[in-house]
């Protein structure tokens, strides 16, 4: 199975990395949007178990949870459909997701499962740094990386305590508030980039407002290793739930310009 460490090496560029909400807007067609996004030239994949309160996220994405979940998405079938990804291409995937989903399948459970079924991380939004002792050891035990957040107001002294606890990357969080699109980039995030790269070696990947091709190439330039890109891939989604069949096409081109504009 392809790591993070191996794909970090081999890139001469940053990361493209686009989310997806898994089984958003129903298992199938969900499927053919994450192959087409691999098509488009993805590096990586972050993807989301479908929530009811998913707290960190803004609208768009919060509407592609319930899209996903009417349509019946659930932990056994999202294990399903990172079984047949990796089975389509052995790409790195990591996931973002909320602590309860875990907690109540059995935490190591979950790890261990998970990793059988190819998935290289789990990185769990609303569980804090001050309680990375309920995950870190199962998860390694199980193989995975670990990933953590680290915010524009996290102080260096706290930022290099989690640094040290990320064995994937470090998921670089863009602004102050939850996801969703922005017209630019928060002028946060330049410096908060220089930071984290004085002071751990650990890829540093920013998400969180990314949504146009040229923010890419200024985070790339700011010397980000990994470029996430979620709510306006969702946002595609959502704009033509009338023509499911288009969806796969205009996320590959969506993301082929991305691609584009990193390797600049």
């Amino acid at each position: 199975m392809k790591t993070y460490k191996q794909t970090f090496a081999e890139l001469k560029r940053a990361a493209l990395i686009p989310f997806f909400v898994i089984g958003d807007p129903d298992f199938d067609t969900s499927l053919e949007i994450v192959k087409a996004a691999i098509d488009g030239g993805a590096d990586i994949l972050e993807l989301g178990i479908a929530f009811s309160d998913p707290i960190a996220d803004g609208p768009t994405i919060q509407k592609a949870d319930i899209r996903a979940l009417a349509a019946g998405m659930d932990i056994e079938k999202a294990k399903d459909f990172i079984k047949k990804i990796k089975a389509y291409k052995d790409i790195p995937i990591g996931l973002l997701m909320y602590y309860n989903l875990i907690y109540q399948y059995g935490t190591e459970k979950f790890f261990v499962d998970f990793a059988r079924a190819g998935v290289n991380s789990v990185l769990i939004a609303d569980l804090s740094i001050d309680d990375v002792d309920e995950i870190y050891a199962p998860a390694r035990k199980a193989g995975l990386d670990t990933v953590f957040m680290i915010t524009p107001n996290t102080e260096t002294e706290r930022a290099k305590k989690i640094a040290e606890k990320c064995t994937g990357f470090i998921y670089t969080v863009s602004l102050l508030g939850v996801t969703g699109g922005r017209e630019t980039l928060s002028d946060m995030i330049k410096p908060l980039i220089s930071r984290l790269k004085s002071i751990t070696d650990v890829p540093v990947c920013v998400g969180f407002g990314v949504s146009k091709p040229q923010h890419a190439a200024e985070l790339a330039k700011a010397g980000a290793d990994g470029v996430i890109i979620g709510s306006r891939i969702v946002k595609i989604i959502e704009e033509n739930l009338n023509d499911k069949k288009s969806i796969p096409a205009k996320i590959k081109t969506f993301l082929t310009q991305f691609k584009e504009a990193i390797g600049r």
